[in-house]
């Protein structure tokens, strides 16, 4: 038998116990219980091939399970106080904190990103989580008379499901737990089948703040987010992940008329004017074009560059990303680690075969990985294609690797058409020294979050989501915890 969750893990206010949370074995969270399941499955090191550890595979009984104790536990939970609510938002984010070094030792081994990334994602959870505490949704007193007086306010929807892409899934997992559950909402969590395990320690280390059923988390393949998205009882889907598959989750949520937030791909421009300092926003248009071996949503995936300044750029922009350290990332100074999974490893591959098909000119690398990576790991080294055509796959489509095409662009009533010529529009951001000028552009671009001398800040409190196949609503803010809730309107009449 699994042990109890409450029992298994750091002092909490039920019973006390204080054994240290096992990162070793991993189980199923319903109704504050640890579960197993007769089929397993694992995932692997991506920088090394070697297996980590067996997590389970959910199936309908458990799907089943899940729902009708977050249906139960909704009862009592969404009575609950702001205040209470926020207080245990608090502590979870105080037992993250205290167990940071297994978190990031975990997310390391089963996502591939340096250890020093790992640590940023988990500080933002934290951050998130303690942020999300104190937000509400305040009450909107439309009409206030002798007569009557009308409200509008917001209630939460019930169940919502979770559905967690393997890029970031600690952070991304928590800007999921926090906004349901400051709502009053219950929440089970669906981790990507590539990136399980952190996911599943977060909702065990939740047990011990959240009564039975308020917070879940269930491991499976590919064929438990259809359980979820089709399961008459969850009231909502919370999805990040593919463009492909939003479209498929947004299509499944329909029968049941289930609502939906949609957080999905992007191939963001970054238009860099020819004003610049060049030598100074070199190394940050570098990171955040490779953070996390260039698999984030936001991330630059198109450099439009000013003709005038192109040639010093791209050499000065190559000279830097050499500088970029490629391996595991456990190793001292690694910046970009591997791709995350053979999934995504066989695109990525496919995108750098194109170079010498489509007579696409590298600034730097290019070169293919070895045929069989078992033992070494999904690596690539940073490419740099030289001002491609626009109508080119590295431009159009987003590859979600450490390829990047830079362009060059004379006329800025075009660069800003180039830039919106795509069916993605996540983020976009805009380089210059003249203020007013990039507020130009930046007001012009179809993009949810548009940044000038900036890209990919994020923030708690502020709202995030996708134009176009992007996605559909937003997370965090005021504007992400009213996609938690139903609108209500109140009339309250005064006199019989």
């Amino acid at each position: 038998m699994p042990p109890s969750a409450t029992s298994n893990g750091i002092t909490n206010g039920v019973n006390g116990h204080t054994q240290k949370l096992d990162f070793e074995t991993y189980y199923n969270l319903i109704d504050n219980e640890l579960t197993k399941t007769a089929k397993t499955r694992h995932n692997i090191n991506p920088a090394t091939t070697e297996r980590n550890a067996e997590v389970p595979v959910s199936g309908q009984e458990d799907v089943d399970k899940a729902v009708a104790a977050a249906r139960a536990a909704f009862k009592q939970w969404s009575k609950t106080s702001l205040e209470e609510r926020g207080e245990k938002l608090v502590a979870f984010a105080d037992a993250i904190d205290s167990y940071k070094d297994d978190f990031a030792k975990l997310l390391t081994a089963e996502q591939g990103k340096p250890l020093a990334q790992a640590y940023q994602e988990i500080d933002m959870a934290t951050t998130w989580l303690r942020a999300f505490s104190t937000m509400r949704v305040p009450d909107e007193v439309i009409e206030d008379t002798e007569d009557r007086q009308v409200i509008h306010r917001n209630v939460p929807l019930g169940v919502v499901g979770g559905i967690v892409p393997w890029n970031y899934p600690i952070l991304l997992a928590v800007g999921k737990i926090a906004p349901a559950l400051n709502t009053a909402n219950t929440l089970i969590l669906k981790p990507s089948p590539y990136a399980p395990y952190c996911v599943l320690k977060l909702a065990e280390l939740g047990a011990h703040f959240f009564p039975p059923g308020v917070l879940q988390a269930l491991s499976g393949e590919e064929d438990l987010g259809p359980l979820f998205t089709a399961h008459p009882d969850i009231d909502k889907i919370a999805f990040t992940g593919s463009i492909a598959t939003g479209k498929k989750v947004m299509a499944a949520a329909a029968p049941t008329l289930k609502r939906v937030t949609l957080e999905l791909g992007g191939n963001d421009p970054a238009i860099v004017c020819d004003d610049v300092d060049v030598e100074a926003i070199i190394p940050k248009l570098a990171t955040l074009s490779f953070l996390c071996c260039s698999q984030i949503c936001m991330m630059i995936k198109r450099l439009y560059v000013h003709e005038s300044i192109y040639p010093r750029f791209i050499a000065a922009f190559v000279a830097h990303t050499k500088t970029f350290k490629v391996g595991p990332g456990t190793d001292p100074d690694v910046f970009i680690g591997p791709v995350q999974n053979s999934m995504q490893y066989d695109k990525v591959k496919d995108m750098y075969s194109q170079i010498g098909k489509q007579g696409w000119k590298p600034a730097l690398g290019g070169e293919m990985p070895a045929e069989n990576p078992e033992g070494k790991g999904y690596f690539f080294q940073p490419t740099i294609i030289d001002d491609p055509p626009e109508d080119s796959r590295i431009v159009t489509e987003e590859p979600f690797g450490p390829i990047l095409p830079i362009l060059k662009w004379k006329d800025e009533e075009d660069v800003i058409a180039k830039a919106n010529n795509s069916k993605m529009g996540l983020g976009a951001s805009v380089w210059s020294n003249n203020l007013e000028r990039a507020t130009r552009i930046a007001k012009q671009l179809e993009a949810g979050s548009v940044w000038v001398n900036s890209h990919f800040d994020v923030a708690p409190g502020v709202p995030f989501g996708g134009h176009k196949w992007s996605g559909i609503g937003m997370e965090w803010g005021v504007v992400g915890l009213k996609a938690y809730c139903n609108p209500q309107t109140l009339w309250l009449k005064k006199t019989v």
